[in-house]
């Protein structure tokens, strides 16, 4: 039984910063860019997704602030520190009070959804079942 719930993720910077360095046209002009980096749990910096008819580019930003918290590298970008590239969701106040502006949309992957699948003929562990109704109930929330 799977649970899904749209993620879709933007570039964004600040006003300020597409002031002064300007906007990017291509995901390529990211290299000529200062950009946010978002370090994984497993040490390794996130690579940036980007698709556009069908053509799909991975590309790894070069920036000096590296972090590893989205809501962090919102304020980065809206301090004007560069280019995040985040979770919608993360940025969205910041879009909405022009604090940030999104860059590159017409690259951004479509949305996509998050899914938990597990065996449905087997017993459900406890631990899973009490995770899965807790999703249920956020889902049911909104």
């Amino acid at each position: 039984m799977p649970f899904a719930s749209p993620i879709r993720f933007v570039c964004v910077a600040s006003p300020s910063y597409l002031n002064r360095a300007g906007e990017p046209e291509t995901p390529d002009e990211l290299q000529h860019h200062r950009c946010i980096c978002h370090r994984m749990p497993s040490g390794r910096l996130y690579r940036w997704e980007f698709e556009r008819a069908g053509q799909e580019l991975t590309i790894d930003a070069n920036g000096s602030v590296v972090l590893d918290d989205e809501d962090l590298m919102v304020e980065a970008a809206v301090r004007g520190l560069g280019i995040a590239y985040v979770a919608n969701w993360v940025a969205e106040a910041a879009l909405a009070e022009g604090r940030l502006r999104r860059i590159l949309a017409a690259w951004m992957h479509k949305a996509e959804g998050v899914a938990v699948y597990y065996p449905g003929h087997r017993a459900v562990p406890p631990a899973l079942r009490a995770f899965l109704d807790v999703v249920r109930d956020v889902r049911q929330v909104k």
